[in-house]
């Protein structure tokens, strides 16, 4: 079917014998689909689940020729013992990403990162949700972890890149030339993950490969089956990989359980303060959410802030919920040049959410500090959610939403 060329010490596991491969397995194999034939004399690192979609990432880097190894990432010890409700972090996965590894004949590391996961992504988490606001921890966890520790022990390897099953594109630029590495969306919009991937910078950028990102969910699962990988069937995980469960019900169990604090009942009430009902912790409910707020109103009521001072959960209408202006730091821009004017974009306040157009009004260089003013629709936002700019199907960065304006409060725009 395929012949790989193996280095010393690889186990050789498609043969020339085997039967020719079907129109369609070589379509997904070729050039356009997982890029180009560039790993002889190469070795990556593959960040490896124990999913479908790292597992594919692995075959296909094999594929394009590069010397795979596989490396599992032990970031969270849940608390069942069966390790059911967090399927994803657990012994099981790590034993499904060591059976692909073993199919694939490549090597198969695991490293226990448990202590930087939980600094860096579960502790931000219970802090930020108890705080009022609506953290990401999947962007964190790639910000902080996947790529700054793992790109750092990938190199320590001597690898030559960094493999990973994220669903993206990046283009390769000229910095020589004055053309910077680009990141885009991925082909399949069902699976795109370039909201949570806007932190990479252009060292990065330059390092990792994501070789799903011109291929559909449907044809990883094609390719998984046609060549028998253990994993090709499993069921993936939907919600956060170290909560457990689904649902905003889930989150603020896990939540509750290291801030108990946060399940104190207190006050609902409208933009003008009168009382409309109790809730029963701050922590079941986000910005813009409509549902579960235990009273009954004429017209629909959003939740349009959570004021954690006075334990309050403030509602209002859907007009009451849309910023006009937004305030956000941290902010990176994948180009690395920060703007000195404003700069159109489409801007996304949540994962998967719709772009809408906006101008970026940038703060000082060096301040990670901008304005972005919505110029059409009014999205619902929520403190602690990124905001991320586009351009079309290119990420052009993002950064953490800190102040919200609606209405009356949002300032003109220069």
């Amino acid at each position: 079917m395929f012949q790989f060329a193996p280095l010393p010490g690889d186990t050789v596991l498609f043969e020339e014998t085997e039967a020719p491969a079907s129109p369609k397995i070589a379509t997904l194999l070729s050039p356009d689909k997982i890029g180009p034939a560039d790993g002889a004399g190469k070795t990556v690192v593959v960040a490896m689940s124990g999913g479908v979609d790292s597992a594919v990432t692995a075959l296909i880097m094999r594929e394009r020729g590069y010397r795979v190894v596989g490396m599992n990432l032990r970031l969270y010890s849940p608390d069942d013992p069966v390790q059911v409700a967090n399927p994803c972090c657990g012994i099981p996965a790590m034993d499904d990403a060591r059976a692909t590894c073993s199919l694939l004949g490549v090597p198969f590391y695991a490293v226990n990162m448990e202590s930087e996961f939980s600094e860096a992504v579960v502790d931000r988490f219970v802090h930020e949700y108890a705080a009022g606001r609506t953290p990401n921890p999947c962007l964190e966890c790639n910000r902080h972890v996947k790529f700054r520790h793992l790109v750092h022990r990938a190199k320590l390897l001597g690898a030559d890149c960094l493999a990973t099953g994220h669903y993206a594109r990046i283009v390769q630029g000229d910095p020589a030339a004055g053309e910077p590495h680009r990141l885009y969306r991925a082909l399949d919009r069902r699976k795109d993950q370039s909201y949570v991937l806007h932190t990479m910078t252009q060292e990065q950028l330059v390092y990792v490969r994501f070789p799903l990102g011109n291929l559909t969910k449907p044809e990883v699962r094609v390719l998984a089956r046609h060549f028998g990988l253990p994993v090709a069937d499993k069921e993936e995980s939907q919600e956060i990989c170290f909560v457990g469960g689904a649902g905003k019900g889930a989150y603020a169990k896990f939540v509750a359980k290291r801030r108990p604090d946060v399940t104190q009942p207190g006050e609902i009430v409208d933009g003008a303060g009168a009382i409309l009902g109790e809730h029963r912790g701050l922590v079941h409910h986000t910005v813009g959410q409509r549902r579960g707020l235990g009273i009954a109103a004429g017209a629909p009521l959003f939740v349009v802030g959570l004021d954690t001072s006075a334990n309050r959960l403030v509602v209002g209408s859907r007009e009451d919920a849309g910023a006009h202006e937004i305030d956000a730091d941290t902010i990176t821009l994948t180009d690395g040049i920060w703007p000195t004017a404003p700069v159109p974009v489409e801007a996304v306040v949540r994962y998967r959410g719709k772009p809408h157009p906006a101008d970026l009004l940038p703060g000082p260089i060096g301040s990670g500090e901008a304005r972005i003013a919505f110029t059409g629709e009014r999205p619902i936002a929520a403190p602690g959610q990124a905001v991320v700019f586009y351009r079309g199907d290119e990420v052009l960065g993002g950064g953490t939403i800190q102040q919200i304006r609606r209405g009356a409060d949002a300032m003109i725009a220069p």
